[in-house]
């Protein structure tokens, strides 16, 4: 006879199991279907409140969580703690900067490629070029790892600032105006609200492609690298290639960001290259939960919008946000996204 299956036995897990991934599936489509309506109905909201300047300020956090994003790449899911990442974004930045003045100019850049303002030029360019200073940097970077690693990024980082602020024919130290935001197609670009469905968009296909990304073969080895990198290298994986591609992947998604930031403020300057500015992405990622989808979004939103709530009450807005980010990083496992996780019960 067979034997009646004692509760809590391993069939009563096997049940249990798809439960919790048909939970997690469901909770994850909810939060995506959740941020798209809230992102449409975001300036329909703004307009209503007779409070507009909520539009750009969510184009500012849409922008900042493609930046974060690209940083949780190498650094939630490779371990990869670089504090040089705003370099990517300012030359993503500075990549539209220069194409609008030669554009404006008319003459081309060092001779030979015509400047633009079309939206879907300069964003591959910036795209490529940060692309290409993360490959270069990158590949003298990761030849160290720990303290050094984090030492060297930021030593590249702050070269790259300094190569700009020496750009005395783009500004310099004053930066560089681009006096109308790039052309796409017959959109009125000018338009805040347009220029908000146009970032949201784009981050939308960004967060796609992102997630396509970490959940291949690619984004597990990420992980096993950061957990283990000595175990892969035994096994014969080249681990360096593989954070090498990750280091330019993350670049380019910050020259895209950076693309987007010289439209939207219509101005670039080296400040967007300093380390300080690392260390913003860093927070964010960290505020938000690394290693995780939706964290660097949630963290780009506390952040900037904590910034934006406490720099009206007080100029020391600094010494306030300082114990806030303390108490998360001490009670948070993977920042403020474990806590939805927990509230709702999803193990995702």
């Amino acid at each position: 006879m067979l034997q009646a299956e004692r509760p809590g036995g391993a069939g009563s897990a096997q049940r249990r199991i798809p439960s919790r991934v048909a939970w997690r599936t469901l909770w994850r489509i909810a939060g995506v279907v959740a941020l798209l309506l809230g992102a449409l109905l975001l300036p329909w909201a703004a307009n209503k409140t007779g409070d507009p300047a909520l539009i750009s300020l969510a184009t500012r956090i849409v922008i900042y969580a493609i930046a974060a994003a690209s940083l949780n790449l190498i650094l939630g899911y490779g371990g990869l703690v670089s504090f040089g990442h705003a370099a990517y974004f300012g030359v993503g930045a500075y990549a539209v900067g220069i194409l609008y003045f030669h554009f404006s100019q008319s003459e081309p850049f060092l001779g030979l490629v015509p400047g633009s303002n079309r939206f879907l030029v300069t964003l591959p360019v910036a795209v490529a070029t940060s692309a290409l200073f993360a490959l270069v940097l990158g590949a003298l970077s990761l030849r160290t790892a720990g303290l050094q690693f984090i030492m060297i990024t930021l030593a590249f980082a702050q070269m790259v600032f300094f190569l700009f602020v020496s750009l005395k024919y783009y500004g310099g130290d004053d930066g560089l105006i681009v006096r109308h935001r790039n052309v796409l197609f017959d959109l009125n670009m000018a338009d805040d609200t347009t220029f908000y469905f146009v970032c949201v968009v784009t981050a939308a296909v960004y967060f796609f492609l992102f997630w396509r990304l970490v959940e291949s073969r690619f984004g597990l080895l990420l992980g096993g690298i950061r957990q283990n990198e000595r175990r892969l290298a035994a096994i014969g994986i080249s681990t360096y290639r593989y954070k090498l591609v990750a280091f330019v992947i993350a670049g380019a998604g910050a020259g895209l960001a950076g693309a987007l930031m010289a439209n939207f403020a219509n101005f670039v300057s080296p400040d967007l290259l300093n380390w300080s500015h690392s260390g913003e992405l860093m927070i964010m990622v960290i505020l938000g939960g690394g290693a995780t989808l939706f964290g660097p979004l949630i963290g780009s939103a506390l952040l900037i919008g904590l910034e934006t709530v406490l720099t009206g009450w007080t100029e020391h807005w600094q010494a306030v946000l300082g114990p806030v980010l303390i108490l998360v990083a001490l009670f948070t496992r993977h920042g403020v996204l474990s806590l939805l996780r927990t509230g709702t019960g999803s193990h995702a």
